[in-house]
């Protein structure tokens, strides 16, 4: 929902949907941006009805373009995904659901969370894993503030520090040696901007990534 991750989700589907088909080809895409700002603060006051009712205007809005289906690019506003599923007369693709198929695939049975503090600390994220029997571990409550900090004053303004990877990287090698973890969920779309694969203590299930290949393979399919 910022706009450092619609861009690479934007040029991912089209550029995937291509490739998958072979041919010259883009699929026909309508994007509704809003204020991640706005979503945020909604969050952090408990206000569910109203955040509902604002992103229920976006989805009437890709409703009425003529959307087949409609994702939410972003994890934290998943907080009321059942109740935009609800109300939707389009269905959603689920950012969670699409993650923790995945996480199934790799046989991953504990798992370290990175997001948010709404995406860290509410059940929503953790039920769907937990209910397949995947362990979700999430950090300390110091460790949550300061990434959740790092996540509203840097990456949603496409600001990356070596000085912010050290810490995130400090903190998912403490969650691996204390806790076990065998990966790391990068439970916000934006922490892509700093961490992969290739500078993460363990390996990293890219909830974007996974939610561009669903889409991906819903559109081809």
């Amino acid at each position: 929902m910022g706009p450092e991750s619609t861009i690479p989700y934007y040029h991912d589907i089209v550029y995937g949907v291509q490739n998958k088909i072979g041919k010259d080809f883009f699929p026909t895409l309508t994007i509704e941006s809003v204020n991640v700002f706005d979503v945020l603060r909604f969050c952090s006051e408990s206000k569910y009805d109203e955040l509902t009712d604002y992103l229920m205007v976006a989805i009437d809005n890709l409703i009425r373009s003529g959307a087949n289906f409609i994702a939410l690019s972003a994890n934290t506003p998943h907080i009321v995904f059942n109740r935009l599923q609800e109300r939707s007369v389009v269905p959603l693709v689920s950012i969670i659901e699409a993650t923790r198929d995945e996480a199934l695939r790799l046989n991953k049975r504990k798992i370290g969370l990175l997001g948010t503090i709404f995406t860290m600390t509410g059940d929503f994220f953790k039920t769907p894993f937990e209910e397949q029997g995947i362990e979700i571990i999430i950090p300390t409550a110091e460790e949550m503030e300061f990434i959740n900090q790092k996540i509203s004053s840097e990456l949603e303004l496409g600001i990356i520090k070596k000085e912010t990877l050290k810490s995130f990287q400090k903190i998912i090698t403490r969650m691996k040696e204390e806790c076990g973890i065998e990966a790391i969920i990068l439970g916000c779309t934006e922490l892509p901007l700093i961490l992969n694969d290739e500078v993460s203590p363990v390996p990293c299930l890219d909830t974007m990534k996974i939610h561009i290949k669903t889409l991906v393979d819903m559109i081809t399919e």
